[in-house]
């Protein structure tokens, strides 16, 4: 198969999660984040990587909004949202973390692949996107190794949430431009 063919096919397996993905829970998920007065995220790997670009769309839409692990990061409080994303369902890093935002009265979003599994029972709004993770193993339907569809899935989801927000918030291209850094 050519590059071209490959790409092809990726991008409909992703297409095909997510057209599975329940719009009903988007939408609540959406909802969250506009009510919500500081949103925090979390993800490892891959998954983080996209956590990190959504925080980012999410600070251009002029949202408050900090990435666990960053120093400048501060406390959750009852106020807050915190967004995690593990597609497998577990993950020990983010179980302690859900537990630390319930303790301090904060909302858990989890997003996952894998709505049965321990972590995502510990949400208080859940986001599944039915896409192939580590947890599969060997047992993949996905040509691509490992979580690589569930990623791609959620950072396009998020895009599109972006678009969404931004139209919610009455947010412009030119009003996030604005917010981009001028530090490059």
């Amino acid at each position: 198969m050519t590059s071209y063919e490959v790409a092809h096919h990726i991008l409909q397996e992703v297409d095909e999660v997510l057209q599975r993905v329940q719009e009903k829970q988007v939408a609540h998920f959406r909802e969250a984040i506009r009510k919500t007065r500081r949103i925090f995220l979390f993800g490892a790997g891959r998954e983080g990587l996209v956590m990190r670009s959504f925080a980012m769309r999410l600070m251009h839409l002029g949202l408050d909004v900090g990435v666990v692990g960053d120093m400048t990061t501060g406390p959750i409080t009852s106020h807050d949202l915190f967004i995690v994303s593990t597609g497998p369902g577990t993950l020990e890093t983010a179980g302690t973390l859900i537990a630390r935002a319930h303790r301090a009265g904060g909302r858990v979003a989890v997003i996952t692949a894998q709505p049965t599994a321990e972590l995502p029972q510990e949400a208080d709004l859940l986001l599944v996107i039915p896409g192939q993770t580590m947890a599969e193993g060997t047992a993949s339907t996905s040509t691509q190794p490992m979580g690589s569809v569930f990623e791609q899935a959620m950072w396009i989801l998020f895009d599109a949430l972006v678009v969404q927000l931004k139209d919610d918030l009455g947010e412009t291209y030119e009003s996030m431009t604005a917010r981009h850094t001028n530090l490059e």
